[in-house]
């Protein structure tokens, strides 16, 4: 999966609980548990805008684009 979620990394280095975190912005601890898991499609910008505000981070701390080695052409 080229697009890696750091969101578990970034709320250890915040030292900030699920739970937590699930409360500040507004959502369920079982979303926020898919979200850090990369088990979801997408994100909203919304949510994404507040994970950065409690978080005091930017989107790029949080979302990671790593190349795929899969190359159909070859």
């Amino acid at each position: 999966m080229p697009i890696v979620v750091n969101l578990g990394v970034m709320m250890a280095k915040r030292k900030i609980r699920g739970k937590e975190l699930a409360t500040e912005i507004g959502i369920t601890e079982q979303n926020l548990s898919l979200l850090r898991n990369s088990k979801v499609k997408g994100v909203r910008f919304s949510t994404l805008e507040k994970i950065c505000q409690t978080l005091e981070c930017q989107p790029g701390d949080i979302l990671e684009f790593v190349q795929d080695d899969f190359n159909p052409e070859s």
